[in-house]
């Protein structure tokens, strides 16, 4: 019997569907373990082979957990809202819903070739009603909590409403707005319900307020920051704006230590856990108050709502080297500020800074630019006047909007002066050589200068110094600050889940829990209305009760990715998100596989909704993820012929020196190895049909270079092709063998043979000239040692995660094996169960074959017996005057005395001796015998 991979592989897909082989067990009796991939957005391109890179090392460890007696819970869904169905409907009219069931139904068809060992009965769709309806429940109940600080907890605001009515809200410790009114429970139970609606709109966890947002009118929505690059949306290039707008928003800053904290108690990479602690952003200071100087305003006084400007520091201990204030472009108090002199750069500036994101003005520091308003602020210790400049460097999202800027001892700060030629005061002694004319000193040690109260201090003595008299002189107070901002919530478009909201009289109300899901209305087409409204506002007679507005914008595309792997615990109950004795079993997701790019997208948003269903009482965990591996990138091997500039003409790969040439891409299919098939190459494209062809010996090569996998560079591989010409268990093996997980590296399908010649190794160790030839005869000391061998190196391999080294482990254990003319049951059984995890297919074929009945995939993994791994002989170097001649393998019981008597015993020594005596014989235990002549 050949190895027919593809009719095998077709067979236990097949099987594995019909029997349901991977059925997970609510209500098991084994321990649990939770194995969960990303899921996938379900684009129109469908997979390409870097996209199962992460699901086929999931699926190792499923696979190897099950073998190992667990309950294992490993399914998939999709992430099916997402803007690019969207933009699809708004440029053909089809409806999303139609693009994304298409996509859906390829990916599957992808997915099953592949082998994973996916539930599909607990499958999700973030687009589905039945699941976005507890979506929307999860965001009512955001809706009804609040931050209550004492607790360090969100709770339901009907505990807030209850306080307010008995005390007012002067003792309540709670996460609210900024500049949050004081009120006595006489003045609450006064209130009219308007106005006691929008003060608990200031301590909602979901909540409408202004906020700057990136605003891509292209799009007709608000985009995420990670959504934005160089000023433009991600996806399309479409230029965006800082804008402010009433948005729904969620109070995530209420958990930003919490947040910090649970870094500490999960096993996620640093560079993960760095850039999560980077984007919360922890700080600790005081704030602090400058007086603005309005003599200086002319007509603008009026305008002003305050009189001062406020800023957080983290280096009150510099006060006295403050050069200037620098406020964010979108500071309220820009355009009060500034004096009309100034007003035309200031606007412009302003406008100019919109278009770029906060990311964007974060990680580009050699970038300066910056405008003088015409205002001062008076210095709160000196009352010597301070400039007011504006910077984009300053965030608005960020403490107050406003920095004290010291640039003797301030990087940013000190470029800012440096470029403008502001003036550099120094208050600090460095406590090692320093040159202020090249640099600022930012470090926190060494001694104040011209600091008044504070000479002679070091910095930290000076910090708690200046906090004391900041309060005391009522100026500011001391703070922790956090660079987490709170999370736009609604997006202005059609495809996402609406947000089950309804205005009556102004105010905003959540629909009832029975009134769930509020589902997707139909429109006509899907963009924004004539008047700037969203597109759901197209929808003919959408209201509550034929009579209240509907909320028009919908939930972004992290919402239903924040709670889904809960959703899988329990995907088909209709009364409740997740049942909470299933969610007690299943507990966190023990390993967690994706990509590094949602590190400040995703997979802070899941663990923020995570903390608040614990809070209440909804779930028990705290983190959703104990274990997260971030895959690397299959990178693509780009294929390129080179056309000779200003002609018709192609050269091989190996002529173009002789030419000043120009790379063209061309499609990977095109070629084998470098070799190009000129005659598809001409079909492939019109410009190519009529070229003329300089050929190497009658042959066109390429050159190649690995770049992204993509359509653009032509060499995206798909993995039906991989499947079909080499198999599904080749493909997984292939995908493991390039390289460690976390690492990117090339794919090249060139190299894929040596794999597929592995695999047909492994059949014929059964089977012999076509017939299986598996004996039950006792296997040798050597098959054992094999054996136990590769048992030990893949236990501690998957254990590990390090999948590459199996692969090679299991070729090594094949090859000896297959040198030795293994065909025992007792080797070659044990052999299939380890291989099952990376190659099911030939595994349960193979099984199958041997006569058993029931799935490899619940057989009890091998257990290495080290009595195998230890050696009894050792095989002597035989060495005369230096030069090994032989090897003899002798008992390792035997001492040096006994060695060299069963040498001198041999007959090939003693030819090799030639009736020669030694002059000595020197045997060192366990290495080499050396005959001297």
């Amino acid at each position: 019997m050949d190895y027919h991979f593809n009719a095998i592989e077709k067979k236990w897909q097949a099987r594995w569907a019909k029997d349901k082989t991977f059925k997970a067990d609510n209500h098991a009796t084994k321990p649990k373990y939770y194995v969960l991939d990303m899921f996938p957005y379900p684009s129109g391109a469908g997979l390409h082979v870097g996209h199962p890179l992460g699901y086929i090392a999931s699926d190792i460890m499923a696979r190897y957990k099950r073998h190992k007696g667990f309950n294992v819970l490993h399914p998939m869904g999709y992430d099916s809202f997402g803007l690019p169905a969207e933009q699809y409907a708004i440029q053909t009219g089809q409806h999303p819903a139609i693009t994304t069931e298409q996509n859906i139904q390829r990916y599957r068809e992808q997915l099953d070739k592949i082998g994973f060992s996916f539930d599909w009965d607990r499958e999700v769709r973030t687009s589905d009603p039945s699941y976005y309806k507890w979506t929307q429940w999860i965001f009512i109940e955001i809706f009804q909590s609040w931050y209550n600080k004492t607790s360090n907890k969100a709770e339901a605001i009907s505990e807030l409403i209850r306080l307010f009515e008995k005390q007012g809200n002067t003792n309540v410790n709670a996460v609210c707005d900024e500049n949050t009114p004081l009120f006595t429970a006489q003045d609450w139970n006064n209130y009219s319900e308007k106005e006691q609606a929008d003060v608990l709109m200031r301590y909602r966890l979901a909540y409408l307020g202004e906020a700057y947002v990136n605003w891509c009118a292209a799009l007709g929505t608000v985009l995420a920051n990670d959504e934005v690059k160089d000023g433009v949306s991600e996806r399309g290039g479409y230029p965006v704006e800082r804008k402010l707008m009433k948005q729904w928003s969620m109070r995530i800053s209420a958990y930003a230590q919490r947040l910090l904290d649970g870094l500490e108690t999960i096993d996620w990479s640093e560079s993960l856990k760095e850039s999560q602690r980077y984007w919360i952003g922890k700080s600790e200071g005081t704030s602090l108050k400058f007086k603005i100087q309005t003599d200086r305003l002319n007509a603008n006084v009026a305008a002003l709502s305050t009189d001062v400007i406020e800023v957080f520091t983290t280096r009150p201990d510099t006060i006295f080297g403050v050069a200037f204030v620098t406020l964010a472009p979108e500071h309220e108090l820009v355009s009060v500020l500034t004096t009309p002199e100034y007003q035309q750069a200031v606007e412009a500036y302003v406008t100019l800074s919109k278009n770029r994101s906060e990311r964007e003005r974060q990680a580009e520091v050699t970038r300066i630019s910056g405008v003088f308003t015409g205002a001062y602020v008076t210095h709160p210790f000196t009352g010597k006047p301070i400039p007011v400049w504006v910077g984009d460097y300053v965030l608005a999202g960020y403490g107050t909007g406003a920095v004290m800027a010291v640039p003797a001892h301030d990087e940013r700060d000190y470029k800012f002066a440096k470029h403008f030629g502001l003036a550099l005061p120094q208050v600090i002694t460095p406590n090692k050589p320093h040159d202020f004319e090249k640099e600022a000193w930012g470090e926190k040690e060494g001694t104040l200068i011209h600091s008044d109260f504070l000479n002679g201090l070091d910095v930290k003595s000076a910090i708690q110094a200046v906090i004391v008299e900041i309060e005391k002189r009522e100026l500011g107070k001391g703070k922790i600050n956090y660079r987490l901002r709170d999370a736009v919530f609604g997006r202005q478009r059609y495809w996402g889940e609406p947000i089950p909201i309804f205005y009556k009289d102004g105010i905003p109300y959540a629909l009832p829990e029975n009134e769930l899901p509020l589902v997707l209305p139909e429109i006509d087409t899907f963009l924004p209305t004539e008047d700037g409204e969203p597109p759901l506002g197209r929808a003919n007679n959408w209201k509550y009760k034929n009579e209240y507005e509907y909320e028009l914008t919908t939930m972004p595309g992290w919402a239903g990715s924040s709670w889904y792997f809960l959703r899988y615990m329990d995907a088909n109950n209709t009364k409740q998100f997740t049942d909470k004795t299933l969610s007690d079993y299943w507990q966190q997701v023990d390993l967690y596989i994706g990509g590094s790019e949602h590190a400040t997208g995703h997979l802070l948003y899941v663990r923020f909704w995570t903390k608040f269903l614990k809070d209440r009482g909804h779930i028990g965990i705290e983190e959703p993820a104990k274990k997260l591996i971030n895959q690397g990138m299959i990178q693509g091997t780009s294929t390129m012929v080179h056309r000779v500039n200003n002609t018709s003409k192609i050269v091989s790969a190996g002529l173009k020196a002789n030419y000043d040439t120009t790379a063209i891409h061309i499609d990977v299919n095109l070629v084998d190895n470098t070799l190009v098939n000129v005659d598809a190459l001409k079909n492939w494209r019109d410009d190519f049909a009529n070229m003329e062809f300089e050929l190497e010996q009658g042959k066109l090569h390429c050159s190649t270079a690995v770049e992204k996998m993509s359509k653009r560079w032509y060499n995206v591989v798909n993995p039906d092709d991989i499947c079909e010409r080499f198999g599904a268990d080749t493909l997984r093996l292939y995908e493991m063998f390039l390289g460690p997980l976390e690492q990117s590296k090339p794919w090249n399908t060139n190299g894929i043979t040596g794999v597929s010649g592995f695999l047909k190794k492994l059949w014929r160790l059964f089977y012999q000239n076509n017939v299986l030839t598996v004996s039950d005869a006792a296997p040798s000391k050597a098959e054992l040692k094999t054996l136990h061998k590769t048992i030990k190196k893949i236990s501690e391999d998957i254990e590990r995660f390090s999948f590459n080294t199996s692969v090679s482990n299991f070729m090594i254990g094949v090859n000896e094996l297959t040198e030795a003319k293994c065909n025992k049951r007792s080797i070659l059984e044990p052999l299939l169960i380890l291989i099952s995890p990376y190659a099911p297919h030939i595994a349960e074929e193979l099984w199958e074959q041997l006569g058993h009945t029931e799935s490899i995939a619940f057989s009890a993994f091998p257990i290495v017996d080290e009595a195998y791994l230890q050696d009894d002989a050792f095989n002597y170097p035989i060495s005369v005057n230096g030069k090994t001649r032989l090897m003899i393998e002798l008992p390792l019981a035997l001492d040096t005395v006994a060695v060299e008597k069963e040498v001198m015993a041999r007959e090939d020594v003693q030819k090799l001796l030639n009736g020669a005596t030694p002059k000595r014989i020197i045997v060192v235990h366990k290495k080499i015998v050396n005959l001297v002549i």
